[in-house]
């Protein structure tokens, strides 16, 4: 899920967590260490994925009952072994604790850091502050983030076996969303039930030059994917509050080929610098660089794909998509770095418009204003309204989708009350201009002491 850049109104739900829990894992850093100074970013400088077979854990069969002689069977041994392994259902519906009775997942891609300077251990005064970060990335939170990586990959292997000309955004994220919540085994309908584990924020599905956050939303007019469109298909699953968040974009005409490969490449670049003490402005130069060096040919007139500016990848903190660090797809004049512990989103934009984009209209979804504490005044259907986002989503982004997942019913006026007073916040579709197209890729990355783990990454990208 793109972050906007702070030339946006809406960069995510942030401040101290209203639930004790959230605040706790997710400590404030110094502004300093941090690298946010001021006019961070107002300087715009003008394998593949584990195979499931080899990785599903055994289903214990119970023996069959024997009457009479047995027969004999050719490779008996061959079919006994393949039938103790588990397959994920089509659609996928089967829960990943079933697949994986041990529940330890497939890992991600592993890379090795390119420096092996000793200087990089964190040991200075100054990084103690660290520690506590490190110490939570323990297997429970290993675990946690391989689960939902791997309920990401199964749920998009199929989804991109349906994403073809024909189908409508909302089969789209029907599949999507009711993939996610049977894998991760909550269906987010009883009361604190989503903030288990399920969906990470609204599921993402923009279409040629809408760049990001849109969604079918109930009672819409139905949209149908065409032969010429681009649509780039961004969802988050999180268990435990551990978000991981990965997009892809898809494309029946070839003629778009260029632009998807161009916005790949970009995003591998920017994983390729990715690791401790990797400045944040050094990755954003090597993703502009990748993009922009890429055309494409559209209409009989060559095009240069532009890297997007005012949307950038970001650090993803525990039941918070948006962090504190951001990484743009343009140089930029930035101190930010990223440390041990950090977890990032990194994604890149690619548009054959302008390169800019702006808020459309609609909304996408909402998020709460933890900086902002309810007053007596409100109705009763707001107040209502707003115990129901607390208890289910807490600091996690939702959409109007998600609140009639839950059985809400005329929250419209409680919505507006809340968003009038401020306690609320909304997210609109973000676009470039008409006739462009836009594509996006991204990967969730783990920025481990001694490599980083891309946890999302799958056979297909």
């Amino acid at each position: 899920m793109g972050s906007k850049t702070p030339e946006g109104d809406h960069e995510g739900p942030n401040g101290s967590s209203s639930c004790s829990t959230i605040a706790d894992v997710n400590p404030p850093k110094s502004a300093s260490a941090s690298g946010l100074l001021p006019g961070t970013l107002d300087g715009e400088g003008e394998n593949g994925d584990d195979d499931e077979d080899d990785a599903a854990a055994a289903i214990k069969l119970g023996h069959e009952p024997t009457n009479g002689k047995k027969k004999k069977r050719k490779n008996n041994q061959k079919k006994k072994s393949k039938a103790s392994k588990a397959h994920q259902a089509v659609p996928p519906r089967i829960e990943l604790d079933d697949l994986f009775q041990d529940q330890c997942y497939p890992e991600g891609e592993l890379v090795q850091y390119a420096c092996s300077n000793g200087n990089l251990r964190r040991t200075t005064a100054e990084e103690l502050r660290h520690q506590a970060a490190m110490e939570k990335m323990d297997g429970e939170f290993l675990n946690d983030y391989r689960k939902a990586a791997e309920t990401h990959r199964q749920v998009r292997h199929y989804v991109q076996t349906i994403a073809k000309p024909g189908v409508s955004m909302s089969t789209l994220a029907d599949e999507i969303e009711g993939g996610v919540r049977a894998l991760v085994g909550h269906q987010g309908i009883g009361t604190g039930d989503a903030l288990k584990a399920g969906m990470g924020f609204p599921t993402g599905l923009a279409l040629n030059n809408v760049a990001a956050h849109w969604t079918p939303n109930p009672g819409a007019k139905e949209v149908i994917l065409q032969y010429d469109d681009v649509l780039k298909i961004d969802f988050g699953v999180h268990v435990n509050g551990r978000i991981v968040d990965s997009a892809f974009t898809v494309a029946a005409n070839p003629v778009y080929d260029n632009l998807l490969a161009a916005v790949k490449a970009a995003t591998n670049a920017g994983l390729q610098e990715a690791g401790i003490d990797a400045r944040i402005d050094h990755i954003s130069e090597r993703i502009q660089e990748t993009m922009e060096s890429y055309e494409v040919e559209l209409n009989g007139k060559t095009i240069p794909v532009k890297a997007i500016r005012g949307l950038t990848g970001h650090d993803i903190l525990r039941y918070k998509i948006h962090g504190e660090k951001q990484v743009p797809f343009v140089k930029t004049k930035s101190n930010q770095r990223m440390e041990e512990g950090d977890v990032f989103a990194i994604e890149t934009f690619g548009s054959t418009g302008r390169g800019r984009i702006r808020d459309d209209v609609g909304v996408y979804g909402y998020g709460r204003n933890e900086g902002m504490t309810p007053s007596g005044a409100l109705s009763r259907p707001a107040k209502s309204l707003l115990k129901t986002i607390d208890d289910n989503f807490g600091t996690l982004v939702f959409s109007r989708r998600y609140l009639e997942h839950l059985g809400v019913k005329n929250y419209h006026l409680g919505m507006k009350s809340l968003l009038s007073e401020g306690i609320v916040d909304y997210y609109e579709p973000l676009i470039d201009i008409p006739g462009s197209y836009v594509a996006q890729f991204e990967h969730t990355v783990l920025i481990k002491p001694n490599c980083k783990e891309v946890i999302s990454r799958g056979d297909d990208y």
